[in-house]
């Protein structure tokens, strides 16, 4: 039987890493983590307490990613902050809309066109 403790990581495939490091880093204030010395171009950083986002540089492939299709989700503490706070850094992103069940989402798009989904959920 498989059994899943928690999720570990996203891996993204960036065409540029400082680029991607500055949005992730610098705009959206993602805390910066420790990588290995591996023998190509990356970054770490945190996502929330215990996941990570692994940024894998180089990308030579077309990002085909959509907020109905390949995405990855974010919990925040609040949509309003988070959307005072896109707007603040000037990110462009869609919403905030409520989902049928009462969440919230914002999506936005990172430098290479990775999907992002920041998300409230109801009370």
């Amino acid at each position: 039987m498989l059994t899943i403790l928690e999720l570990n990581h996203v891996a993204l495939h960036v065409q540029d890493v400082a680029v991607s490091c500055r949005f992730y880093g610098e705009l959206l204030g993602f805390r910066s983590l420790p990588r290995p010395a591996f023998d190509f171009p990356g970054a770490w950083f945190a996502l929330g307490p215990h996941q990570e986002l692994h940024l894998i540089g180089d990308r030579g492939q077309a990002v085909h990613s959509h907020h109905r299709g390949n995405h990855f989700a974010l919990k925040v503490h609040s949509i309003a902050q988070t959307e005072a706070h896109l707007r603040a850094v000037g990110i462009s992103f869609m919403g905030p809309k409520k989902r049928p069940d009462g969440m919230w989402q914002i999506f936005l798009n990172d430098p290479d066109g990775h999907v992002l989904e920041f998300t409230e959920l109801p009370n």
